[in-house]
C-alpha cells in the first residue's frame, strides 16, 4: 500500500491483510495494562464493578438521586448511571490516548512497512474488550436486582456502531496532530473532562431548562447513551432515522480522520 494512499478500498484491504497484526497488538494492549499486577486481567471485572459500587453509594445513598421516569430505587438510578457511563468511558478511553499513538511507538514509524493507520484500530479494540467486560458487569448486576433485561438490549451493539466510527476518526486526527503539535494531549485530557459534565451522565436531559435541551443535543454522544439508557432499561427500540444520521455524521468523521492521517503520516519520521 501507499504510504499515503487516501482509498477506503485500500484501507479495508490493509486492514483484512493485517488482521492477525491487530488482534495480536490489542491481546497484547490489554495484558499488558496489567502486566506485574497481583490480579493482572480479573483487574478488568473488578474496576467497573468498584465503580458502580461507588456510583451507588455516592448518587443513592449520601444524595438519594432518582431518575426521572423511572422507579426511584436507588439500584436503578446506579444501573441507569453506569450504563451512560460504559459509553462515555469507550469515547474517553480511545480519545485520550490518541494524541500520544504514534509519538509512543517510533519504533513503528521508522519501519516503512507497518501500517500506521491500524494503531488507533488495536486502540479501539482494547476499548472495546473493557467496554464488554462493565457491560457483563452491568448485566450480571440488572439480572439480580431485575431479571434477564428485555429482547431489545441486544439493540445496543447497533447504537454503538457510530460511537466506533467516530472514536477511529478522531483517533487518526489526533494521533496524528499529537506528532505536531505536543500540547494535543493535555488540551484533550480538559476537554475530555469538560465533556463528561456536557453529556448527560449523571443527569437526564429532560431535567434541564427547555433552552439548554437543543443544545445538549448537539453533542452526539447525549444521543448515543440515552438511545442505550432507552434499549437497556426502558424496553425501546432504535430511533432509526436519528441513529441513521448518526452513522452519517459518524463516517464523515471518520473519512476525513483517516484523510487527515494519510495526508500528514509522510512527515512523521522527520518529527519524530
Amino acid at each position: 500500500m501507499s504510504g499515503n494512499s487516501l482509498s477506503v478500498v485500500e484501507l479495508i484491504r490493509v486492514v483484512t491483510r493485517n488482521k492477525d497484526l491487530i488482534i495480536a497488538l490489542t491481546k497484547r494492549e490489554i495484558v499488558g495494562r496489567y502486566k506485574g499486577s497481583v490480579m493482572g486481567l480479573l483487574w478488568s471485572f473488578f474496576n467497573p464493578v468498584l465503580m458502580l459500587a461507588v456510583y451507588t453509594f455516592v448518587f443513592g445513598v449520601v444524595f438519594k438521586s432518582k431518575w426521572p421516569g423511572g422507579s426511584g430505587s436507588q439500584a436503578e438510578f446506579a444501573l441507569t448511571l453506569f450504563s451512560g457511563l460504559i459509553i462515555f468511558n469507550l469515547f474517553s478511553e480511545c480519545v485520550t490516548r490518541a494524541p500520544l499513538l504514534i509519538v509512543g511507538n517510533i519504533n513503528y514509524v521508522k519501519k516503512l512497512i507497518f501500517p500506521l493507520e491500524i494503531l488507533p484500530l488495536v486502540t479501539v479494540g482494547a476499548a472495546f474488550f473493557h467496554f464488554l467486560v462493565s457491560l457483563l458487569v452491568w448485566l450480571f448486576f440488572y439480572i439480580y436486582l431485575f431479571g434477564l433485561p428485555s429482547i431489545e438490549s441486544l439493540y445496543l451493539l447497533v447504537i454503538i456502531m457510530p460511537l466506533i466510527l467516530l472514536v477511529i476518526g478522531l483517533s487518526w486526527f489526533l494521533s496524528s496532530l499529537g506528532v505536531y503539535l505536543r500540547d494535543v494531549s493535555q488540551i484533550v485530557v480538559i476537554l475530555v473532562t469538560i465533556l463528561m459534565f456536557m453529556t448527560p451522565l449523571f443527569y437526564a436531559t429532560e431535567s434541564l431548562p427547555v433552552k439548554y435541551q437543543s443544545l445538549m443535543q448537539m453533542n452526539p454522544l447525549s444521543w448515543l447513551i440515552e438511545e442505550a439508557r432507552g434499549v437497556l432499561l426502558w424496553n425501546k427500540t432504535v430511533a432509526w432515522v436519528e441513529w441513521a444520521m448518526q452513522m452519517l455524521y459518524s463516517f464523515i468523521i471518520f473519512l476525513l480522520g483517516y484523510f487527515w492521517f494519510q495526508k500528514t503520516r509522510k512527515g512523521f519520521a522527520d518529527v519524530l
